[in-house]
Protein backbone atom coordinates (compact mmCIF):
# COMPACT_ATOMS: atom_id res chain seq x y z
CA UNK A 1 0.00 0.00 0.00
CA UNK A 2 1.42 2.95 -1.10
CA UNK A 3 1.44 6.01 1.43
CA UNK A 4 0.40 8.64 -0.68
CA UNK A 5 -2.94 6.69 -1.61
CA UNK A 6 -3.75 6.09 1.95
CA UNK A 7 -2.99 9.66 2.42
CA UNK A 8 -5.57 10.74 -0.03
CA UNK A 9 -7.92 8.21 1.28
CA UNK A 10 -7.93 9.61 4.51
CA UNK A 11 -8.32 13.14 3.26
CA UNK A 12 -11.42 11.95 1.85
CA UNK A 13 -12.54 9.85 4.96
CA UNK A 14 -11.90 12.42 7.73
CA UNK A 15 -13.42 15.73 5.13
CA UNK A 16 -16.84 13.51 5.03
CA UNK A 17 -16.99 13.11 9.42
CA UNK A 18 -17.70 16.76 9.56
CA UNK A 19 -21.09 16.25 7.54
CA UNK A 20 -21.73 13.41 9.39
CA UNK A 21 -20.93 15.46 12.90
CA UNK A 22 -23.34 17.73 12.36
CA UNK A 23 -26.20 15.63 11.18
CA UNK A 24 -25.55 13.73 14.16
CA UNK A 25 -26.05 16.60 16.55
CA UNK A 26 -29.10 17.98 15.78
CA UNK A 27 -30.46 14.58 17.88
CA UNK A 28 -27.85 13.76 20.34
CA UNK A 29 -25.83 15.49 22.73
CA UNK A 30 -21.88 15.70 21.69
CA UNK A 31 -19.99 13.65 24.59
CA UNK A 32 -22.04 10.89 24.84
CA UNK A 33 -22.36 10.82 21.21
CA UNK A 34 -19.04 10.65 20.94
CA UNK A 35 -18.17 8.10 23.72
CA UNK A 36 -20.89 6.11 21.49
CA UNK A 37 -18.99 6.06 18.57
CA UNK A 38 -15.75 5.06 19.77
CA UNK A 39 -17.63 1.86 21.72
CA UNK A 40 -19.17 0.53 18.69
CA UNK A 41 -15.18 1.29 16.98
CA UNK A 42 -13.63 -0.48 20.05
CA UNK A 43 -15.59 -3.76 19.75
CA UNK A 44 -14.71 -4.00 16.15
CA UNK A 45 -11.11 -3.21 17.03
CA UNK A 46 -11.23 -5.95 19.86
CA UNK A 47 -12.52 -8.46 17.30
CA UNK A 48 -9.59 -7.93 14.53
CA UNK A 49 -7.04 -8.16 17.41
CA UNK A 50 -8.48 -11.61 18.56
CA UNK A 51 -8.90 -12.73 14.86
CA UNK A 52 -5.42 -11.77 14.28
CA UNK A 53 -3.99 -12.86 17.34
CA UNK A 54 -2.33 -9.57 18.03
CA UNK A 55 0.13 -9.55 21.46
CA UNK A 56 -1.17 -7.07 23.24
CA UNK A 57 1.34 -4.22 24.89
CA UNK A 58 3.54 -5.76 28.34
CA UNK A 59 5.20 -2.65 28.97
CA UNK A 60 4.07 -0.24 31.28
CA UNK A 61 5.84 2.78 28.91
CA UNK A 62 3.35 1.25 26.00
CA UNK A 63 0.45 1.32 28.18
CA UNK A 64 1.32 4.87 29.49
CA UNK A 65 1.52 5.77 25.96
CA UNK A 66 -1.62 4.45 24.97
CA UNK A 67 -3.57 6.00 28.31
CA UNK A 68 -1.66 9.61 27.69
CA UNK A 69 -2.12 9.82 23.40
CA UNK A 70 -5.97 8.44 23.96
CA UNK A 71 -6.83 11.05 26.30
CA UNK A 72 -5.34 13.78 24.58
CA UNK A 73 -6.95 12.55 21.23
CA UNK A 74 -10.43 11.29 22.05
CA UNK A 75 -11.30 12.82 25.01
CA UNK A 76 -9.76 16.62 24.46
CA UNK A 77 -10.12 16.87 21.18
CA UNK A 78 -13.04 14.87 20.21
CA UNK A 79 -14.41 16.22 22.97
CA UNK A 80 -13.96 19.61 21.93
CA UNK A 81 -14.84 18.86 18.03
CA UNK A 82 -18.39 17.51 19.34
CA UNK A 83 -19.33 19.86 21.99
CA UNK A 84 -17.23 22.73 19.58
CA UNK A 85 -19.58 22.05 16.72
CA UNK A 86 -22.71 23.10 18.80
CA UNK A 87 -21.97 26.43 18.56
CA UNK A 88 -20.25 27.10 15.61
CA UNK A 89 -20.22 26.63 11.81
CA UNK A 90 -18.90 23.67 10.69
CA UNK A 91 -16.35 25.22 8.67
CA UNK A 92 -14.92 27.49 11.57
CA UNK A 93 -14.47 24.53 12.88
CA UNK A 94 -13.08 22.74 10.44
CA UNK A 95 -10.59 25.65 10.14
CA UNK A 96 -9.50 25.50 13.87
CA UNK A 97 -8.76 21.84 13.43
CA UNK A 98 -6.27 22.64 10.48
CA UNK A 99 -4.12 23.95 13.42
CA UNK A 100 -2.97 20.74 14.15
CA UNK A 101 0.02 21.00 11.62
CA UNK A 102 1.33 24.18 13.42
CA UNK A 103 0.79 22.85 16.82
CA UNK A 104 2.67 19.15 15.34
CA UNK A 105 5.46 21.20 13.29
CA UNK A 106 6.25 22.69 16.76
CA UNK A 107 5.96 19.83 19.27
CA UNK A 108 7.95 17.46 16.69
CA UNK A 109 10.97 19.73 16.63
CA UNK A 110 11.44 18.93 20.28
CA UNK A 111 10.71 15.15 20.24
CA UNK A 112 12.00 13.92 16.68
CA UNK A 113 15.52 14.61 15.89
CA UNK A 114 14.75 13.97 11.94
CA UNK A 115 11.90 16.20 11.78
CA UNK A 116 12.92 19.62 12.72
CA UNK A 117 11.10 22.63 12.00
CA UNK A 118 12.69 24.55 8.52
CA UNK A 119 11.92 27.24 6.92
CA UNK A 120 10.07 25.22 3.94
CA UNK A 121 7.77 23.59 6.50
CA UNK A 122 7.16 27.08 8.06
CA UNK A 123 6.37 28.39 4.86
CA UNK A 124 3.61 25.61 3.44
CA UNK A 125 2.25 25.57 6.95
CA UNK A 126 1.39 29.23 7.19
CA UNK A 127 0.06 28.98 3.09
CA UNK A 128 -1.87 25.92 4.17
CA UNK A 129 -3.83 27.46 7.22
CA UNK A 130 -4.13 30.74 5.26
CA UNK A 131 -5.40 28.99 2.08
CA UNK A 132 -8.56 26.95 4.69
CA UNK A 133 -9.05 30.20 6.06
CA UNK A 134 -9.66 31.83 2.61
CA UNK A 135 -11.90 29.00 2.07
CA UNK A 136 -14.06 29.49 4.77
CA UNK A 137 -13.31 33.25 5.12
CA UNK A 138 -17.01 33.89 4.29
CA UNK A 139 -18.02 31.59 7.41
CA UNK A 140 -16.31 33.21 10.48
CA UNK A 141 -18.82 35.04 12.20
CA UNK A 142 -18.57 34.24 15.73
CA UNK A 143 -21.43 35.49 17.91
CA UNK A 144 -22.02 35.07 21.28
CA UNK A 145 -20.24 33.77 24.39
CA UNK A 146 -20.70 29.75 23.74
CA UNK A 147 -19.60 30.39 20.18
CA UNK A 148 -16.19 32.26 21.59
CA UNK A 149 -15.45 29.47 23.86
CA UNK A 150 -15.99 27.16 21.65
CA UNK A 151 -13.78 28.41 19.37
CA UNK A 152 -10.91 28.04 21.94
CA UNK A 153 -11.89 25.27 22.80
CA UNK A 154 -11.34 23.62 19.83
CA UNK A 155 -7.75 25.39 19.15
CA UNK A 156 -6.96 23.48 23.06
CA UNK A 157 -8.23 19.92 21.04
CA UNK A 158 -5.86 20.92 17.60
CA UNK A 159 -2.95 20.82 20.55
CA UNK A 160 -3.94 18.05 22.07
CA UNK A 161 -4.27 15.51 19.13
CA UNK A 162 -0.94 16.78 17.36
CA UNK A 163 0.87 16.63 21.11
CA UNK A 164 -0.93 12.88 20.69
CA UNK A 165 0.25 12.57 16.90
CA UNK A 166 4.47 13.54 17.74
CA UNK A 167 4.04 11.20 21.06
CA UNK A 168 2.86 7.73 19.03
CA UNK A 169 5.42 8.82 16.54
CA UNK A 170 8.31 9.26 18.70
CA UNK A 171 7.10 6.00 20.92
CA UNK A 172 4.84 3.91 19.46
CA UNK A 173 5.91 2.80 15.98
CA UNK A 174 6.61 -1.18 17.25
CA UNK A 175 2.86 -0.97 17.97
CA UNK A 176 0.16 -2.36 15.78
CA UNK A 177 -2.08 0.18 14.49
CA UNK A 178 -5.08 -1.47 15.85
CA UNK A 179 -3.88 -1.64 18.89
CA UNK A 180 -2.54 1.84 19.13
CA UNK A 181 -6.24 2.88 17.38
CA UNK A 182 -8.13 0.77 20.12
CA UNK A 183 -6.14 1.23 23.04
CA UNK A 184 -6.24 4.63 22.69
CA UNK A 185 -10.30 4.31 22.08
CA UNK A 186 -10.54 3.09 25.47
CA UNK A 187 -8.79 5.38 27.27
CA UNK A 188 -10.31 8.22 25.89
CA UNK A 189 -13.74 7.37 25.85
CA UNK A 190 -14.19 6.12 29.43
CA UNK A 191 -13.51 9.68 30.27
CA UNK A 192 -15.94 11.20 27.90
CA UNK A 193 -18.71 9.03 29.01
CA UNK A 194 -17.26 10.11 32.40
CA UNK A 195 -18.49 14.02 31.50
CA UNK A 196 -20.97 13.05 29.40
CA UNK A 197 -23.56 10.69 31.13
CA UNK A 198 -23.65 13.19 34.44
CA UNK A 199 -24.47 16.05 32.19
CA UNK A 200 -26.80 14.14 29.36
CA UNK A 201 -28.45 11.69 31.09
CA UNK A 202 -29.19 7.78 29.76
CA UNK A 203 -28.64 6.85 26.22
CA UNK A 204 -31.65 5.25 26.20
CA UNK A 205 -33.54 8.45 26.55
CA UNK A 206 -31.88 10.07 23.49
CA UNK A 207 -34.06 10.87 20.15
CA UNK A 208 -32.94 7.60 17.97
CA UNK A 209 -33.87 8.82 14.78
CA UNK A 210 -32.72 7.02 11.60
CA UNK A 211 -30.23 9.90 10.49
CA UNK A 212 -28.81 9.60 13.70
CA UNK A 213 -28.00 6.31 13.90
CA UNK A 214 -26.77 6.58 10.29
CA UNK A 215 -24.33 9.24 11.65
CA UNK A 216 -23.05 7.51 14.26
CA UNK A 217 -22.40 3.99 13.18
CA UNK A 218 -20.34 6.20 9.48
CA UNK A 219 -18.50 7.72 12.16
CA UNK A 220 -17.58 4.74 14.32
CA UNK A 221 -16.68 2.19 11.58
CA UNK A 222 -15.82 4.23 8.57
CA UNK A 223 -14.47 7.28 10.58
CA UNK A 224 -12.43 5.88 13.26
CA UNK A 225 -11.75 1.92 12.73
CA UNK A 226 -10.96 2.09 8.72
CA UNK A 227 -9.63 5.60 9.29
CA UNK A 228 -7.48 5.23 12.15
CA UNK A 229 -5.85 1.94 11.16
CA UNK A 230 -4.61 3.07 7.91
CA UNK A 231 -3.60 6.68 9.98
CA UNK A 232 -1.61 4.75 12.30
CA UNK A 233 -0.02 2.90 9.64
CA UNK A 234 0.82 6.44 7.60
CA UNK A 235 2.40 7.58 11.05
CA UNK A 236 4.88 4.88 10.86
CA UNK A 237 5.50 5.33 7.40
CA UNK A 238 5.70 8.72 6.48
CA UNK A 239 6.74 11.56 8.49
CA UNK A 240 4.28 12.55 11.14
CA UNK A 241 4.16 16.27 9.84
CA UNK A 242 2.89 14.91 6.94
CA UNK A 243 0.36 12.95 7.96
CA UNK A 244 -1.20 15.89 9.57
CA UNK A 245 -0.95 18.13 6.85
CA UNK A 246 -4.31 16.05 6.68
CA UNK A 247 -6.05 18.72 8.77
CA UNK A 248 -5.62 21.32 5.71
CA UNK A 249 -7.19 19.34 3.22
CA UNK A 250 -9.87 17.54 4.87
CA UNK A 251 -11.82 21.17 5.02
CA UNK A 252 -11.72 21.00 0.84
CA UNK A 253 -13.05 17.90 0.88
CA UNK A 254 -16.04 19.21 3.46
CA UNK A 255 -16.76 22.41 0.77
CA UNK A 256 -16.82 19.81 -1.95
CA UNK A 257 -19.54 17.42 0.02
CA UNK A 258 -21.55 20.43 0.60
CA UNK A 259 -22.19 20.89 -2.87
CA UNK A 260 -22.47 17.64 -3.64
CA UNK A 261 -25.00 16.75 -0.81
CA UNK A 262 -26.24 20.15 0.13
CA UNK A 263 -26.11 22.37 -3.24
CA UNK A 264 -24.21 24.74 -1.98
CA UNK A 265 -22.32 27.14 -4.13
CA UNK A 266 -18.79 26.94 -5.65
CA UNK A 267 -17.70 29.90 -4.31
CA UNK A 268 -14.33 31.72 -5.64
CA UNK A 269 -12.70 31.24 -1.73
CA UNK A 270 -13.01 27.46 -2.62
CA UNK A 271 -10.68 27.57 -5.18
CA UNK A 272 -8.69 30.35 -4.28
CA UNK A 273 -7.85 28.81 -1.22
CA UNK A 274 -7.57 25.26 -2.53
CA UNK A 275 -4.80 26.33 -4.31
CA UNK A 276 -3.09 27.65 -2.11
CA UNK A 277 -3.36 24.60 0.29
CA UNK A 278 -2.31 22.17 -2.28
CA UNK A 279 0.74 24.61 -2.29
CA UNK A 280 1.78 24.77 0.69
CA UNK A 281 1.18 20.52 0.77
CA UNK A 282 3.73 20.69 -2.02
CA UNK A 283 6.08 23.52 -0.76
CA UNK A 284 7.16 20.58 2.43
CA UNK A 285 7.14 17.69 0.54
CA UNK A 286 8.90 18.77 -2.25
CA UNK A 287 11.85 20.21 -0.08
CA UNK A 288 11.54 17.12 1.85
CA UNK A 289 12.21 15.20 -1.03
CA UNK A 290 15.08 17.26 -2.15
CA UNK A 291 16.57 16.63 1.85
CA UNK A 292 16.48 12.91 1.39
CA UNK A 293 17.48 12.93 -2.42
CA UNK A 294 20.90 15.21 -0.96
CA UNK A 295 21.34 13.09 2.43
CA UNK A 296 21.59 9.57 0.04
CA UNK A 297 23.73 11.00 -2.91
CA UNK A 298 26.95 10.35 -2.66
CA UNK A 299 29.69 13.30 -2.07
Amino acid sequence: MKPRLVWLLLCCIWGSTWLFIKLGLEDLPPFTFAGIRFVIAVIILSALVAVRRLPLPRTRRDWLLLCVSGVLAFTVNYGAVFWGEQYITSGLAALLQATIPAFGLVIAHFYLPGERMTVAKILGIVLGVAGVAVVFSNQLEVAGTKALVGCVVLIIGSAAAAYSNVLVKAFGKHLDPAILAGGQMIFGLTLLFTIGLPLEGSPFRFHWTPMAVLALFYLAIVGSVVAFILYYWLVQNMDVTNTMLIALVTPVVAVTLGMLVLDEELHWRTLLGGLMIISGIGIIVTRHRKRKADAVSPP
